[in-house]
């Protein structure tokens, strides 16, 4: 039975990754072709010849169509055939799919499932993405042979970052601080505190700090795998507030995951700071820092996939850390059952009538 869910936004690309040539991105095992249109608008179109099911990304781009490579059946952007050369009659099978795109601040979000329900207004967004006091940065590309699941539970995760990242995002001084858990809203939350510790590798090396600090982890995961962590850090000296966490070295590191089957998973990575804002050199270092913990978190990830595809003798233990994902795979479960059903009961039926 699949995980994969359908009716959500995903990230297809970075935008810098799609221009005028004909590229292949494969989004929930569906292969997908990308590519921008004269005017600069973005086209995404199903990448398989309905003939004979060459790539269509294997032909020749002829203004805004595309014609496949093997017999020169000739596209439109939304996927009409618009040329069948040797006749003249266009078969009404003969289109391919069209998905709904949207650009925006450099991101590339693509909808897999039914057109009607692509609402643009959902698509996943902060306020710092057009805060001048705030300074974006996309970074790269992690490749995980992994489900999408084990990756989006790990950002949600606070209390591993002490065990796999001890020398980039955590260190032992965190091992025992409890974690909150907040399951309330569209987003799972879980966050901690460490008061008057040393501060982590992250922040001695992008902070400066020296001497014992204030630092907190605030993840954030939508669904069906959107996730930021609202990270940083403050002279001990200062006793911010929770909500007072401008006013030290804040970060936040953004995480798109996008499936491309069972197996595999692209987390499309970035930042957005409120330090060192007019500098590129500070986000050079960030990247370095990122590569080296977001590579520590694809060894373990790949190596939990791997012995999940083995027989079981087991069942795996769950504990207390477990309440978020746990919550956040029963929310994946319900949106992949309303994808297996379609809801036909109609309202205002006389035979029932529904208390709750």
């Amino acid at each position: 039975m699949t995980t994969l869910v359908r009716n959500a936004w995903y990230v297809a690309a970075w935008s810098s990754e799609v221009d005028e040539q004909l590229r292949r991105f494969v989004i929930l095992e569906d292969p997908v072709l990308l590519f921008r249109r004269t005017d600069g608008r973005i086209a995404a179109l199903a990448d398989r010849c309905p003939h004979r099911l060459l790539p269509l990304h294997k032909g020749k781009r002829i203004g805004d169509t595309v014609q496949c490579g093997y017999h020169g059946l000739t596209f439109d952007a939304d996927g009409k055939c618009v040329r069948v050369p040797g006749q003249d009659k266009v078969p009404t099978a003969a289109y391919v799919d069209a998905y709904p795109v949207e650009e925006r601040h450099g991101i590339v979000w693509i909808w897999m499932g039914d057109k009607e329900r692509a609402d643009p207004a959902t698509i996943f967004s902060l306020p710092q993405f057009d805060d001048a006091a705030w300074h974006m940065h996309h970074g790269g590309a992690l490749h995980i042979k992994s489900n999408y699941l084990n990756v989006a539970e790990n950002l949600v995760d606070p209390a591993h970052v002490s065990f796999v990242h001890p020398t980039t995002l955590g260190n032992s001084a965190s091992e025992n601080v409890p974690v909150h858990i907040s399951t309330d809203g569209d987003a799972i939350v879980a966050w901690r505190w460490i008061r008057n510790s040393e501060p982590i590798g992250f922040f001695k090396a992008f902070g400066g700090f020296t001497g014992n600090v204030d630092r907190w982890h605030y993840y954030y995961l939508h669904l069906p795998c959107t996730a930021y962590i609202d990270f940083g850090s403050a002279d001990a000296g200062l006793e911010i507030a929770e909500d007072e966490r401008d006013r030290g070295n804040r970060v936040f590191a953004l995480h798109f995951l996008t499936p491309v089957d069972e197996n595999y998973t692209i987390d499309r990575w970035m930042h957005l700071r409120n330090t060192a804002i007019d500098t590129e050199e500070a986000s050079v270092k960030i990247d370095r820092m990122f590569e080296i913990a977001f590579s520590e978190d694809k060894e373990i990830l790949e190596a939990v996939h791997a012995e999940e595809q083995r027989p079981k003798k087991r069942r795996p233990i769950r504990i207390a850390i477990d309440r978020g994902p746990m919550v956040y795979r029963k929310r994946i479960a319900e949106m992949l059952e309303r994808e297996r059903t379609e809801d036909a009961s109609a309202p205002g039926n006389g035979a029932y009538v529904f208390h709750d």
